[in-house]
């Protein structure tokens, strides 16, 4: 108990960076989506381009982020020198990926579609080098359960951000996505800066042998991260490519990819539970009550994502607002994608059997069998579907590497996760959402009223089961005293 007390004060602080930091971001979404017009394709080029970034992160990071957790853990090392030896690793790819990109800037541009435009990618290759390079302190703040300051740089540069887009934007006029790069690029900058401080108090120690073992346990976590982030922006990268009219094409991905940020609150969600839940799961992995904890952890995970998943579907009639209203037509995908961001979730719950164990190689595959999936349905049914095949190709992708992830570790290394239970959750939630999607067409007011309705009956359906109220920090005393 103390240690899930503990995994939800840290997901309470990490969450704060994520989930106010993303909902702050949202104001970005009507800023972008006021003044690039749907038709000029900006918004779509920005998703396309953050598509790429995100992939490029992965690799430079190389699996590193949880292989410093796994080695920083041992007692045998010390976390100085693992440290050390992670951002050797990270620096060195970091520094051919400038070289490459530099070097061959223009048959790059011209082959991603951006020949006219090389400066928005030599923009975004520094950002991404700069956020690989920071990925490892900040991992190093989680392992040395430092939320507060870790949350503190995460709001610091969401608040600049939002205020430099702000004044470029709205004051000085500036509304080309070049600029969306280029405040990107001001910010991250910035923020590195806080970082050369606490560089300079590790002592720094290269240890080849180390390296060894962990470019041996991160390659498989490499691979699991490229499928992993695939199964993210694939359909984001593919959709030029395969959309038959190329001059929409750029229009329906900024539909899309704008609709999909409403879809978010489940991937902050996630995130906010991966930063808290990571450190715990390998500080706890020698505990004889941890088959208990992880169980206990998943079933709590699902239960607030699909609550949150109820709230976002019932107040879609208010939350719609976050985009303009050229771009409103695509918001059907929002409750399909964040399905699929539910299921994610699950999988990343249902990986530490393979982490723990040293046999990281399964998450690999998983991930690429999900990633087959998801290429092929977004390749057989954009052309004729468009960003509907997008939404469901995550579905079918989250989906596979979910259901092969449980089975395969039910066998290997059995968690007794309480799927009875859980399965109440989900048939519940889904009975709520198909009354919700009747309201579709009633007034603003009578639809949220009823909806509100339906997510209060799932709180205390919540309340009886999990959670009851004697259980609750101040209230609770109350109850308790009756």
């Amino acid at each position: 108990m103390a240690n899930l007390k503990s995994l939800a004060k840290d997901t309470a602080i990490y969450g704060l960076s994520s989930i106010v930091g993303r909902f702050l971001n949202y104001l970005l979404v009507p800023l972008y989506t006021h003044y690039m017009p749907k038709d000029s394709g900006d918004y779509g080029i920005s998703t396309n381009i953050y598509a790429y970034t995100a992939l490029i992160l992965v690799l430079l990071t190389f699996g590193m982020e949880t292989t410093l957790f796994r080695f920083a853990n041992d007692e045998k090392a010390k976390p100085d020198t693992v440290f050390s030896t992670v951002m050797a690793v990270v620096g060195s790819l970091t520094a051919v990926f400038l070289l490459l990109v530099f070097g061959f800037i223009t048959p790059i541009s011209t082959a991603l579609g951006y020949a006219e435009h090389p400066d928005y990618l030599t923009m975004m290759a520094v950002v991404v080098a700069l956020d690989a390079l920071q990925a490892i302190p900040f991992s190093f703040l989680r392992f040395q359960k430092r939320p507060i300051r870790f949350a503190s740089l995460k709001l610091l540069f969401i608040f600049l951000n939002i205020g430099l887009n702000l004044i470029y934007f709205m004051w000085l006029g500036k509304t080309s996505v070049f600029y969306v790069f280029f405040i990107n690029l001001l910010c991250t900058g910035f923020i590195t800066l806080f970082f050369i401080p606490d560089l300079f108090k590790i002592h720094w120690h290269f240890d080849g042998q180390l390296l060894r073992k962990m470019l041996s346990y991160s390659w498989p976590i490499l691979i699991l991260g490229i499928a992993g982030i695939l199964n993210q922006v694939a359909d984001k990268i593919l959709f030029p490519l395969v959309y038959p009219d190329e001059a929409e094409a750029n229009v329906q991905l900024g539909i899309y990819g704008s609709c999909v940020k409403i879809a978010m609150i489940m991937a902050m969600i996630t995130q906010a539970f991966r930063y808290a839940y990571e450190p715990i799961v390998f500080a706890k992995s020698k505990d004889g009550d941890k088959a208990e904890y992880y169980a206990a952890a998943m079933k709590y995970f699902l239960i607030f994502t699909l609550l949150a998943f109820l709230c976002v579907v019932g107040w879609m009639p208010v939350l719609q607002y976050i985009i303009g209203e050229d771009y409103r037509e695509g918001l059907g995908v929002v409750p399909i994608v964040m399905a699929a961001e539910i299921m994610m979730g699950i999988y990343f719950n249902l990986s530490f059997w393979y982490k723990l164990i040293d046999k990281t190689i399964y998450g690999a595959w998983f991930s690429l069998a999900g990633c087959v999936v998801l290429f092929a349905v977004n390749i057989l049914f954009i052309p004729k579907y468009g960003y509907w095949a997008c939404a469901w190709g995550g579905v079918a992708g989250y989906g596979t590497a979910m259901l092969l992830s449980y089975f395969v570790g039910q066998r290997k290394n059995p968690i007794p996760y309480p799927m009875k239970e859980i399965s109440y959750y989900v048939l519940l939630a889904g009975c709520l959402f198909c009354l919700m999607l009747v309201t579709g067409k009633w007034p603003m007011v009578g639809s949220l009223t009823f909806n509100t309705v339906l997510i209060v009956l799932f709180v205390a359906y919540i309340i009886k089961s999990d959670l009851p109220l004697s259980s609750l920090p101040v209230i609770g005393k109350k109850f308790r005293k009756k």
